[in-house]
């Protein structure tokens, strides 16, 4: 008996040690969510308002004013850049943008025939899961943990703007987890390049199950299509504005994956918490019965010897 109460606390001193880890993982990842949550929440709109401007400008303007307005009329290599996380411990975050990503692929093969990939993996924990697929790894970037500046992410750009532009990929494709709220976090994909209509954009880019927009009506996309002016010449403003909305999108898709990751990461680590408590709890009754029993057993042993005396 004594055995089995020394096994217990032991077992009980462990899950408590376990508890006070999750307990300071939450606290760390909550700190780090209200800081990428505080970005996120600061550019979403900018962010959408920004690519319904792309789409708007790609329906109304010559595709030989700029290469990124270049319509290819066959796919053989795509891009897709992937933001996972660094580190586990996150539940499900890791494994399902991965999921949604290849999904997301092979449905555009279906639709385009096959083509070759080049993976942009942002985040080891991506990288990982892709090397498990053979996939083709062609870049590989330590996701910052804490993003505030659209310089994290102008290498990606770069090589996406640039290999896009010299026709080495006629698509671009990105995967990432949509922040939406604390609780609710949404893997998405979608054509990043090249720039398409407003009814594309709309279909394959916003969910309308959670308050994003809805797609235009016709009238919608005749108004928002309206033609624009440009100063002082029509190249010059589309070789500044088109890259650089292109790198906001790359950009506003790390700050979503940044916060879902810590959001998914601290709701890991409560539930954990809370668990640990529920075993700390079954082991305090076990142990205290276990004390019980040995207690009763040792009065029972007294009170025997003492009656074999008399």
């Amino acid at each position: 008996m004594a055995v089995v109460v020394k096994t217990i606390k032991t077992r009980l001193k462990s899950v408590k040690n376990i508890r006070k880890i999750t307990k300071t993982m939450e606290m760390v990842s909550g700190a780090k969510m209200r800081k990428a949550v505080k970005e996120v929440l600061l550019s979403k709109e900018y962010a959408k308002q920004a690519w319904q401007m792309i789409s708007n400008i790609s329906q109304k303007t010559d595709s030989s004013y700029h290469s990124l307005l270049r319509q290819p009329k066959e796919t053989k290599k795509v891009a897709i850049i992937l933001f996972s996380g660094n580190k586990g411990l996150c539940g499900g975050f890791n494994s399902q943008i991965v999921a949604k990503a290849i999904e997301f692929v092979e449905s555009q093969k279906k639709l385009l025939g096959d083509f070759q990939e080049d993976w942009i993996v942002v985040g080891k924990k991506g990288a990982v899961y892709l090397a498990r697929k053979n996939k083709n790894i062609a870049y590989f970037f330590e996701k910052p943990e804490l993003a505030n500046k659209m310089a994290d992410v102008l290498p990606i750009a770069n090589i996406v703007i640039d290999g896009f532009g010299k026709d080495l990929y006629q698509k671009v494709f990105m995967a990432y987890t949509d922040y939406i709220s604390v609780l609710k976090q949404k893997p998405q994909a979608k054509i990043l390049l090249p720039l398409g209509s407003v009814e594309e954009v709309f279909e394959k880019d916003f969910n309308q199950d959670f308050g994003t927009p809805a797609p235009p009506s016709s009238k919608q996309a005749e108004e928002w299509g309206e033609e624009y002016l440009f100063e002082p010449k029509q190249s010059e403003i589309l070789d500044y504005f088109l890259p650089h909305l292109v790198s906001f999108q790359i950009y506003q898709a790390l700050l979503e994956s940044n916060g879902s990751e810590h959001s998914a990461r601290m709701n890991a680590m409560r539930n954990a918490s809370e668990t640990t408590m529920e075993m700390i709890d079954g082991l305090n009754l076990v142990y205290n019965q276990a004390r019980q029993a040995g207690i009763t057993r040792e009065i029972a042993e007294i009170a025997g010897a003492k009656a074999a005396l008399e």
